[in-house]
């Protein structure tokens, strides 16, 4: 072998060696994102929270719900209140509904923002539905909790003034997760209609 050969191998080697590692970081990039946006309510994506807030201050803002989903999900996704009013620091239970209107079992998960975005990084939530899969039953009608609070720390702001209403949303859409190929597979051969079901207020938390 030539010392040119050897040259175009090394060269070759670093080349695929470099590409896997660009290829490695641009799939950590997705979740390393959403921990990022998850922690510091960038793009309108709410907080996750581990308690309540201490404090509760005498402004109130109007929370409004919104409920979407894919196209090709046969769910009806609703939310069980059209909005509230809170104060800030005061935590708040409020519920969707999902409906599976097809006769398969159906894994499903869902994305969420706040709108304006710059409420994002005020926005806790302590435990939602959309912090796991769901799986709906032929027919089953489940009845989700989401547990939030807005920081009274935005009070303190006066950029924030102006927000009087805030706005979350929910996607649903259907879940390929390993996890959903496991909540799948675990279920019996024949798996029948489902009832209408409402969770316990602990179901769905997680962080």
């Amino acid at each position: 072998m030539t010392e040119l050969e050897r040259r175009n191998r090394r060269v070759a080697f670093w080349g695929v060696l470099f590409a896997a590692g660009m290829l490695g970081m641009a799939y950590a990039a997705v979740p390393l994102y959403e921990l990022f946006c998850r922690s510091t309510g960038f793009g309108g994506t709410p907080r996750i929270a581990t308690a309540a807030s201490s404090q509760v201050s005498d402004r109130v803002v109007t929370v409004r719900f919104n409920a979407d989903r894919h196209v090709d999900l046969p769910w009806r996704f609703e939310p069980l209140q059209s909005q509230v009013k809170v104060r800030l620091g005061e935590e708040t239970v409020i519920w969707y509904r999902a409906t599976n209107l097809s006769q398969r079992p159906i894994v499903g998960t869902a994305t969420y923002n706040v709108t304006p975005d710059i409420a994002g990084q005020f926005f806790n939530k302590l435990q939602c539905f959309c912090f796991t899969e769901q799986l709906l039953l032929p027919d089953q009608s489940i009845d989700m909790p989401v547990s939030f609070f807005v920081d009274p720390d935005m009070d303190k702001d006066r950029r924030f003034d102006r927000v009087t209403t805030i706005t979350l949303s929910y996607m649903f859409f259907e879940a390929r997760t390993e996890r959903a190929r496991l909540l799948l597979g675990n279920l019996p051969p024949a798996t029948g209609r489902g009832a209408a079901t409402r969770p316990s207020a602990g179901s769905g938390k997680g962080g």
